[in-house]
């Protein structure tokens, strides 16, 4: 996708439109108020690299004016700044500028003082009040003084402004009254100087939008949920028309609850859960499965932005006056950790790429390569798709497809997946994409689909210019210039095997095509180095830095002992980096090829993570902990606190630093961030407090750690993992 200040950005009711050719873009939200400025850049490359175009973000008006007149868009908060490095790392970005923002932030995002002000000159905030617009002004008129030159009609980043958030859904209100608050609100945004081609409001759950382009959600779960139980299938793992986010849309009926027209708009996403941020009440646990069979399903559902909240998790900043979470103390349901924001994001709250991030680059790979066309496909029901997330039973599919002359072409959806639940397996399924009218549009065969399967096949993709391709295997990308004489090769994965059924009507006129496993493809990123696109598969993370020189991310654990970094390239590199040695050939001239096509590099020398960490028990609940205190050439450290209790906290010299809610998961702590004001030295020593964790808590967990006279608080282990950086172009 590519915007520039000349572009006409537009929408209809299919797509959003960019000088009149449809687009699919990736977006992800990072909050630059949650994360230390001196890392943004490197972050936001990796958010690049996982196949984001737009990052959204909030400006949490209690960050910047928690104390009322005293504006502070300083250090972590520098809205400015944070501008200039999207613009740096080629992305664009919605803003997100509230007043109300929610994002888990103490009242919502609102400063003490605005409350206290409603209270006491007894006006409502969230309406047409004459005091409140006034402060929202305020806050308006020194965000737009942070954006100003950076709106994409000044080659800035700022593609589109945001209003509001669940308004009319969360608090605020419903009817006329909510529709002109959005108005207002639009129209003193424009007047202060916001000019974005696209304006913004969420959409789901009765929310109203005062005219502007809805974008709606999705979570495969409810932290929020005041039950501790088991709670119902999610309704976002069902394919179905619906783009509301209630569990079961038969139910209500299309479309209730919504306040906008659907055939006027297009389907849009800007806060498909990422990942899920806990509470004190209630902890589940998001996969990376689990956000790749949702996002997968919304593909499948018609939705032409797919936008993750959170993409990028972080850390809320200290406050002046209180903390800054969310929290029932405040009159929210919810208790939130005082610090930690981490989410279980593709990207998590000190940076680490891990199972989310693969499986969501994985799709965002697809889109970037197939998704404009994807865009112009209408979402078709298929004959038996079961409307409920408690059918097992049933098989659910979906199509889009388009004509094209004499062609249509689309894609086949499979999903079998819904979390936390088993569902029955399919032996022998014969699959096939079926019209509106019952026409059979494509035929796959037959498989076995197994609980946890999910999948798409194309029928009648273009291979070149003169082919089109029906494959029981998913499209992953097209490697530009690969195959020799200007020729692509295009990458398909499957998760049964490398062979695919393949049906070319045409001639595939020198393109290649490659099949992966699954496993395989999940560790691939598509990277340019010398010029030309090669498809990188290792167990590293490979990113493209600002100088445009691709580096992997190699991370070591102290229980790995040594590793010898490898990776895998098609086509070949043109010299073979240093450090590294060629391994073995790769097969040229074949139309198709398998994963054994692609060079093999391994490095010359092992790594290792020789750093170490200690703790000692000093009460019930109390430890000190020896953890490493400086970088010593490395990338970054990752303490991983293997404990079991209710809840954990860092201390340094009394001062809290991080949380953590237990999740059954490693409590995992980014460590460079705190050798500037506590490090050079061989270790830094912390003070951690346990929380216990007893018998009849009122907590969800989806796994209990064993109870010792019937509690638990201890640590088991802190293992220590080192990240490298290591130049492969």
């Amino acid at each position: 996708m590519k915007i520039t200040k000349d572009s006409k950005v537009t929408f209809d009711p299919l797509s959003l439109l960019v000088d009149g050719q449809r687009v699919f873009p990736m977006m992800g939200e990072m909050h630059f108020s949650r994360y230390p400025r001196k890392y943004w850049e490197e972050e936001l490359y990796k958010m690049k690299a996982g196949g984001i175009d737009i990052v959204s973000l909030y400006v949490i008006w209690i960050h910047h004016e928690e104390v009322h007149g005293e504006f502070d868009f300083s250090g972590d908060r520098d809205l400015k700044l944070f501008l200039e490095t999207v613009k740096k790392c080629g992305l664009y970005c919605i803003l997100r500028i509230g007043p109300w923002a929610h994002g888990e932030a103490r009242n919502g995002g609102f400063p003490d003082w605005l409350l206290e002000d409603a209270r006491v000159n007894g006006y409502e905030t969230r309406t047409d009040a004459p005091r409140y617009l006034q402060h929202v002004r305020a806050f308006y008129e020194k965000t737009y003084e942070q954006a100003k030159g950076f709106f994409i009609k000044d080659d800035g980043p700022v593609i589109g402004v945001q209003i509001e958030n669940e308004y009319g859904h969360c608090g605020g209100k419903g009817g006329e009254e909510g529709e002109q608050h959005m108005k207002t609100l639009l129209a003193m945004a424009k007047e202060i100087g916001f000019d974005a081609p696209i304006y913004t409001a969420t959409g789901w759950g009765g929310a109203v939008t005062g005219g502007m382009l809805p974008v709606m959600g999705g979570y495969c779960e409810a932290p929020w949920d005041q039950r501790t139980t088991e709670i119902e299938p999610s309704g976002n793992y069902i394919f179905t028309r619906e783009r509301n986010d209630h569990n079961i849309g038969s139910d209500h009926g299309l479309g209730v609850g919504i306040t906008f027209d659907m055939d006027k708009f297009p389907y849009l996403t800007a806060e498909l859960g990422g990942g899920l941020q806990v509470t004190k009440h209630r902890r589940p646990v998001a996969t990376g499965t689990d956000t790749e069979a949702m996002t997968m399903v919304k593909i499948a559902s018609g939705a032409n932005l797919v936008g993750y909240y959170m993409y990028h998790g972080g850390t809320n900043p200290d406050g002046k006056l209180t903390t800054l979470q969310e929290s029932r103390e405040t009159g929210y349901p919810n208790d939130l950790p005082v610090r930690s924001y981490d989410f279980n994001a593709p990207l998590r709250e000190y940076g680490q790429m891990e199972d989310t991030y693969r499986h969501v680059r994985l799709l965002g790979t697809f889109v970037h390569d197939f998704g404009d066309d994807l865009a112009a496909m209408v979402y078709t029901e298929q004959p038996g798709n079961p409307l409920k997330p408690d059918d097992f039973k049933s098989l659910r599919t979906a199509v889009r497809y388009k004509t094209c002359g004499d062609c249509r072409r689309g894609y086949l959806f499979v999903n079998n997946y819904q979390r936390r639940y088993e569902m029955a397996s399919h032996k022998d399924a014969e699959l096939s994409a079926i019209s509106e009218s019952g026409e059979v549009l494509a035929s796959f065969g037959k498989r076995d689909i197994e609980d946890g399967d999910f999948f798409f096949y194309p029928f009648n993709l273009p291979v070149g210019e003169k082919a089109l391709l029906t494959a029981n295997a998913t499209p992953l990308c097209v490697i530009h210039d690969a195959c020799g004489s200007g020729k692509n090769a295009y990458v398909f994965y499957t998760d049964t095997d490398r062979d695919i059924n393949a049906d070319v009507t045409g001639d595939l006129d020198g393109n290649c095509i490659i099949t992966i496993t699954k496993e395989e493809a999940l560790h691939s990123v598509k990277v340019v180095i010398g010029g030309r696109e090669h498809l990188i598969i290792s167990k590293g993370e490979a990113v493209t830095a600002a100088d445009g020189r691709a580096r992997l991310y190699y991370d070591v654990s102290d229980e790995d002992g040594r590793v010898v970094p490898s990776f895998r390239s098609f086509p070949e590199l043109s010299r073979t980096p240093s450090g590294f040695n060629r391994a073995n050939g790769q097969t040229d001239g074949e139309d198709f090829l398998n994963g054994d096509a692609f060079a093999l590099y391994e490095g010359v020398n092992a790594i290792l993570s020789d750093k170490k960490a200690s703790f000692t028990q000093k009460s019930e609940t109390e430890y000190t902990v020896a953890l490493p205190g400086n970088l010593d050439g490395l990338n970054e450290i990752f303490a991983n606190i293997g404990y079991e209790g209710n809840t954990a906290k860092l201390y340094k010299d009394g001062k809290l630093i991080a949380d953590n809610f237990y999740t059954g998961q490693d409590w995992e702590i980014g460590l460079k961030r705190y050798f500037d004001e506590y490090g050079n030295a061989d270790e830094i020593s912390f003070d951690l407090e346990i929380e216990p964790l007893k018998e009849g808590d009122a907590i969800y967990l989806q796994e209990w750690p064993d109870m010792k006279d019937g509690k638990a608080s201890r640590i088991n282990y802190i293992h220590l993992t080192a990240q490298f950086i290591i130049d492969i172009s």
